[in-house]
């Protein structure tokens, strides 16, 4: 029998691999009574879903640039924060 921190370990890695049927069998039948698991699994899923869906969607943003104003702007800004921390 498996504890639930192997679980949580071989939920988490069969997300990248597809795991042996027998591991694959004890994690589904702990997950049908172990409650914490369960959600821990689900939480695993609902992160990875939404990981994708932010990288398809920084994929089809454009890489917009900061002009060169913007830039030193920013530039100038940061060198006197340095100077003059605020305590």
């Amino acid at each position: 029998m498996l504890n639930c921190r192997q679980i949580t370990r071989l939920v988490s890695q069969s997300m990248d691999t597809k795991l042996p049927w027998y591991r694959s069998l004890a994690v589904r039948f702990h997950l049908l009574y172990c409650v914490w698991c369960r959600r821990y699994a689900s939480q695993v899923q609902v992160l990875r879903k939404a990981a994708k869906g932010l990288a398809i969607e920084t994929q089809n943003t454009s890489a917009e640039k900061l002009s060169p104003d913007a830039k030193e702007q920013i530039r100038k800004r940061l060198e006197e924060a340095l100077k003059n921390p605020r305590s």
